[in-house]
């Protein structure tokens, strides 16, 4: 390791070279301040960047304000060179209401669309793939522009760094992947992390462009995102970069350092980005101790100010209805009505093509995306001929990588796009999981972004696709509070529904189950229309007792009723996030006798829910108990009549007979 900073080799001018030392500068007093607030317990947690400063702030210096960043832990820099009012980062450290996420998250983990700044989340990659998305709706546009994404030496190991790296590469996105190598992931250091001697030889392996920077020589860092920047505006395509640098402190601040060798820290310390670069100015004579000193006692006032005016500011005070109101972006859905009188007769998958082929006509900024959606048209041929009138620009095959995927879409939607993820099967979801669940759930209630995302999901059994190919696993996003959830059973709510999913803004799973494709079909509109996101459908009217059902069901559930002469309320919940509880309340008092049915494996699954809602608010209606069926608690067997015997049709007679004799 040298201690020389070669600074002398840059030819930059001289308000260059000190408004980079002001951006350098910044940060890490305000830093100093915050590791003494930490010690008051006036702040409750920080992830020091000390030691780092200069690629955050170098990097930002090279882009333009108007294209998007996605910083980590240890990149205050950004937000300090992006000029976001100091009051608001102090406020949103200290969970006050005025902070970028009114208290509901900390430190570094917000977005402002304003600054074009996209936080973190904890789980570190994903923010890669949403640059993609970003990067992507850039060439979309034929904007100039770049997006920047940072990582981590340590979450360089995660699989979202691979899907993002590739998917840029494959597709010639306009991103910048910029790894901070500070030589621990936490506490576990960098021979624990991978074999390669440098993160940047990862690059050949995609084949892209690599470099790599001293990350801590401010003009290194300024002077090599410039170029590239200037020239990936030109020539669009990704470029890994890898920052050698150190952190000086621990991961957080209460983790320590003790894990470091000492004779490490020593050295690093020799090589600390900010007296170093001041030294330079000084020996230049391009500063003075004068003019250092007056622009320590600007930034020290501007601190000062600013905290008074945080810690003056009040923390949230916790409203229910606030909360909940936030948790989706606002939108009040206008139904549709179709405006032509034709109808044809269409199969459950014709209408699910319908929609997304007229849904793109309406939205030229819709964006498909899935694997062989392209020239094959899906594996069920539902974008078939898409390409031929939409373009490959559009509509996009995609790597197998599903969570980039979804990342990129997240990306889209940052910028104004609408996208529409096919899963291939809705099994392989699980690839996307972190995606769904931690960035578009949660975005809009974080930070104010929306997910202007749909994911549709072929599901189900009946088919004898086996284990991989047959799940029903809409009771894992059940779960989680900012997504919504469509499931249709019949031709025209497949239309509607697709439709009214891609007009929301928020994020929307769409399940559509494979047995119904071309099984069913009926006469539906030829027109566009929409049908009502959170509104059951009444199939048909009884007094005996009150099937709640979706999806296939729903045509099991038609079948016995006629079978065996029952009469019922039919309700096809139709949407599942969020559930129509008035129509199930309004019936549940008429009939007084309740069976709930899914196709999903009974233990934990959405009829327990919906249960336990009945039993808890129209308990005194009930003439008998609740009764619940589901496929057995198996994984999907392979085998007809291991598959007959795990699915609830026969389990569905038993229990509507049993019903209607208590």
């Amino acid at each position: 390791m040298t201690n020389l900073m070669n600074y002398h080799k840059y030819s930059f001018d001289n308000d260059t070279l000190i408004n980079l030392y002001k951006a350098l500068v910044k940060p890490r007093m305000i830093e100093e301040k915050m590791l003494i607030l930490l010690r008051q317990g006036r702040i409750s947690k920080w992830f020091s960047g000390i030691g780092q400063e200069a690629i955050a702030v170098g990097s930002t210096m090279a882009l333009e304000n108007d294209e998007f960043i996605f910083p980590l832990h240890r990149n205050l820099g950004v937000f300090t060179t992006r000029n976001l009012p100091l009051h608001r980062l102090f406020a949103q450290w200290q969970g006050k209401e005025n902070g970028y996420t009114k208290g509901r998250d900390r430190s570094f983990h917000f977005g402002t669309l304003e600054h074009h700044i996209v936080g973190m989340i904890s789980h570190l990659g994903p923010q890669m793939s949403v640059a993609d998305g970003v990067a992507l709706a850039h060439k979309l546009s034929k904007e100039k522009k770049v997006a920047l994404a940072y990582t981590g030496d340590g979450a360089s190991s995660e699989g979202e760094f691979h899907e993002a790296i590739n998917v840029a590469a494959v597709w010639d996105l306009p991103v910048i992947f910029l790894i901070e190598n500070n030589g621990y992931g936490l506490s576990t250091p960098n021979n624990e992390q991978y074999r390669c001697d440098y993160l940047v030889d990862k690059a050949v392996g995609y084949g892209i462009e690599g470099h790599q920077v001293d990350g801590n020589n401010i003009l290194a860092v300024y002077d090599l995102i410039s170029k590239l920047a200037k020239d990936i505006r030109k020539n669009p395509r990704p470029v890994l970069v890898e920052a050698i640098t150190f952190r000086m402190r621990g991961h957080e601040e209460a983790s320590g350092t003790k894990y470091v060798p000492q004779e490490l820290l020593d050295a690093w310390a020799t090589k600390d980005p900010v007296s170093n670069y001041e030294n330079y100015l000084l020996e230049q004579g391009i500063l003075s101790e004068t003019m250092i000193h007056e622009i320590k006692r600007h930034f020290k006032q501007e601190i000062e100010e600013n905290l008074e005016i945080a810690f003056a500011e009040p923390y949230p005070t916790a409203s229910e209805e606030k909360e909940l109101a936030d948790v989706y972006f606002p939108y009040q859905q206008e139904i549709i009505p179709p405006q032509a009188p034709s109808i044809s007769q269409k199969r459950f998958v014709d209408a699910i093509s319908d929609a997304l082929r007229q849904s793109m006509q309406k939205y030229p900024n819709l964006v498909l995306m899935g694997q062989d959606i392209a020239e094959y048209g899906g594996v069920f041929k539902i974008t078939e001929g898409f390409v031929q009138e939409f373009g490959k620009e559009r509509v996009r095959n995609t790597p197998l990588c599903e969570s980039a995927i979804v990342g990129a879409a997240m990306g889209l939607s940052l910028k104004g796009y609408k996208a529409m993820v096919e899963m291939q099967f809705a099994d392989f979801v699980t690839c996307a999981f972190n995606q769904i669940v931690n960035y578009l759930a949660k975005v809009h209630y974080r930070w104010g972004a929306n997910a202007d995302v749909v994911i549709r999901m072929p599901t189900g059994a009946n088919t004898t696709a086996g284990p991989f190919h047959s799940q029903s696993n809409e009771a894992w996003f059940f779960h989680t509070p900012g997504l919504k959830i469509v499931y249709p059973s019949n031709p025209y709510d497949a239309k509607g529904l697709l439709n009214a999913a891609i007009e929301d803004p928020n994020p929307v799973m769409y399940f559509e189950h494979k047995y119904l494709y071309r099984s069913i079909s009926d006469e539906i509109p030829d027109d566009y229309y929409t049908c009502p996101i959170g509104k059951a459908k009444l199939i048909s009217e009884g007094n005996e007792m009150t099937i709640i059902t979706y999806g296939l069901c729903v045509h099991w559930a038609k079948q016995l009723l006629e079978e065996l002469n029952i009469s019922a309320d039919l309700i096809d919940l139709r949407t599942l996030l969020p559930w129509d509880k008035d129509t199930v309340s309004e019936s549940v008092k008429k009939t007084g006798k309740v069976l709930i049915v899914h196709e999903d494996t009974l233990t934990g699954g959405i009829g327990a829910e919906i249960s336990a809602w009945i039993s808890e608010h129209l308990f005194k209606y009930l003439d008998a108990p609740i009764m619940r069926e589901g496929s057995l608690d198996t994984p999907v067997p392979f085998t007809r009549t291991l598959e007959e015997q795990f699915l609830p049709f026969k389990r569905m007679r038993t229990k509507m007979i049993e019903l209607r004799n208590f």
